[in-house]
C-alpha cells in the first residue's frame, strides 16, 4: 500500500522473479538466502480460539470472502469488530480438532476481556492485563500461561542532523542542533533507564530487561550482550561532557493500546529521565495515526515494538536498523533514520549467507555494532500471556500467535 507506516518490502523486494507452475501452484525466485528459507513465516494469518476475545484484528477482508485455505477449519461467517465464526473442517488432511465450533471474539477492553473470562463467557484470553494476573491466578478455575514473546519493547532516536521537532533548552526554544545526535547523549538516555524496575512494576514481572534485539531464544542472539547499567552519576557525566549539564526538555511519544502497558512505559521513561536534568512531556495515540507521524519522522525520541517474525536477529536488524533504502526494501521501519555503512555490510553479507553458523557470527557482529552505537534503544521482551478455563489448555507461542487448533482438553495429548 502506497505511504503505508508498516510496508511489506522487507519481504517483498527480496523476490526478484515468479513463476505461475499451475492453477494452484507459484514458484518465487528470492534474491537472498534469509528471504527464501524464511518466507513461511512472512505474516500473522487470520488466528482463531474456541470462544476466546484476542485483543488483535483477525486478518481477513471486511466481508470474509477473501477467506481461503486448508487448514482445520472453514469460516461461517466474519463479522467486523465483532467476531469470526468457524466450524471444524471434517475434510482437513492431518489430525482433527476437539473442536467442533469456534468463535474468534473481539473485545478490545481489557476490563471487558477480564470480565468475560470470569463470568464464564469465553474460554480463554490473550494478554489480559498484567495487573489483574494475581487475582486470575489465584482463583482456582483459571489457568495462566506465559512465555518469552520474539517482541523487542525499543525507542527511536531521531538520528537526523536538524533542528529536532520535540527538542528544546529549558526556556523553551528549539535547540540549534539535534543533541540526540552525539552517542554521548544517547547513552546517558540509556543509562538512565532502570530497565529492571519497568519490568518489575509496570510489566508486573511479564517481562525480560533487553540491550539487544533478540532473546536468547532465538537466532542471532548474541551471548551476554546486555544493556546498560542503570546508573544516575555516570549519566549525568555523559550529558555535562557532550554540553548538556542542566538537560533540556523533551516530548517523548508513544502508542496507546499497542503493546502491553505501552502508555506505562512511556511514562516511566518520563520520570526516570528527569533525574538526569531532561524535562520529558509524554503523549501517546492510537497505534494507526501514531504509526503514520512516526514514519514521517515527525518525532524526536518514541517508542514502537517489533517483533521477530522470522525467529532471528535478520528480522529486526534489516528493518529498523539498516540505511533506508526503498529500492531494496531496507530499514522500512527505521523511523529513527539511523544510518551506519558498516552495519549496513554485516545485514546485507548475512542475507545472502547459506551457511547457519556464518550468518549467526555476522548477525551477531551487526547487532553489537549497532548497539554499541545506539542506533535504536531496547528496553526488554515482553511476555505472551494467556488466561484460559481451568479444563482448558494452551501451547504458549513465543510468536504470540493465538491459535485455535493449539486449545485441547486439559489431559489431551498436545
Amino acid at each position: 500500500m502506497p505511504n503505508s507506516p508498516g510496508p511489506f518490502s522487507a519481504y517483498t523486494k527480496a523476490i526478484i522473479a515468479k513463476e505461475i507452475v499451475d492453477p494452484y501452484t507459484i514458484r518465487f525466485k528470492y534474491g537472498d538466502a534469509v528471504s527464501a528459507r524464511r518466507r513461511t513465516t512472512c505474516r500473522r494469518s487470520t488466528s482463531c480460539r474456541r470462544r476466546s476475545p484476542p485483543a488483535r484484528r483477525p486478518r481477513t477482508s471486511t466481508r470474509g470472502k477473501a477467506a481461503i485455505g486448508s487448514g482445520r477449519y472453514k469460516l461461517v461467517k466474519y463479522v467486523s469488530g465483532d467476531r469470526v465464526d468457524l466450524v471444524r473442517n471434517d475434510n482437513y488432511w492431518g489430525e482433527k480438532s476437539p473442536w467442533d465450533k469456534v468463535t474468534f471474539k473481539i473485545i478490545k477492553n481489557e476490563p471487558a476481556r477480564v470480565a468475560a473470562l470470569l463470568s464464564g463467557d469465553v474460554d480463554a484470553i490473550e494478554q489480559p492485563p498484567t495487573a489483574d494476573l494475581v487475582r486470575i491466578k489465584g482463583d482456582p478455575k483459571f489457568t495462566v500461561t506465559s512465555k518469552i514473546s520474539h517482541r523487542v519493547i525499543y525507542f527511536n532516536f531521531d538520528h537526523l542532523e536538524r533542528v529536532s521537532p520535540f527538542i528544546t533548552d529549558k526556556a523553551g526554544k528549539p535547540l540549534a542542533k539535534n543533541p540526540l545526535l552525539d552517542v554521548r547523549v544517547r547513552r546517558a538516555i540509556s543509562k538512565a533507564i532502570n530497565r529492571q524496575a519497568i519490568v518489575d512494576r509496570v510489566m508486573e514481572g511479564q517481562g525480560v530487561p533487553s540491550g539487544q534485539l533478540v532473546s536468547e531464544k532465538l537466532f542471532g542472539n548474541v551471548p551476554g550482550l546486555k544493556a546498560d547499567a542503570y546508573d544516575v552519576e555516570g549519566a549525568k557525566k555523559l550529558m555535562a561532557e557532550a554540553g548538556y549539564p542542566d538537560g533540556f526538555n523533551i516530548t517523548i511519544h508513544g502508542p496507546s493500546g499497542r503493546y502491553v502497558n505501552d502508555e506505562k512505559i512511556v511514562q516511566a521513561v518520563a520520570q526516570m529521565l528527569s533525574r538526569i536534568g531532561i524535562t520529558a512531556k509524554v503523549e501517546t495515540a492510537p497505534m494507526g495515526p501514531y504509526s503514520g507521524r512516526a514514519s514521517k519522522q515527525e518525532f524526536s525520541f518514541h517508542m514502537v515494538g517489533w517483533g521477530a517474525s522470522t525467529g532471528e536477529a535478520s528480522s529486526p536488524l534489516r528493518s529498523l536498523l539498516a540505511t533506508f533504502n526503498r529500492d531494496k526494501g531496507l530499514g522500512a521501519v527505521n523511523w529513527g533514520r539511523y544510518s551506519n555503512v558498516k552495519v549496513d555490510y554485516l545485514i546485507e553479507q548475512a542475507l545472502q549467507q547459506v551457511d547457519d553458523e556464518n550468518r549467526r557470527v555476522m548477525l551477531q557482529n551487526a547487532t553489537k555494532l549497532a548497539m554499541e552505537d545506539l542506533g535504536i534503544m531496547p528496553i526488554h521482551f515482553q511476555f505472551t500471556i494467556w488466561a484460559t478455563k481451568k479444563n482448558v489448555a494452551y501451547t504458549p507461542r513465543t510468536d504470540e500467535y493465538t491459535l485455535a487448533f493449539q486449545f485441547r482438553p486439559v489431559g489431551a495429548k498436545p
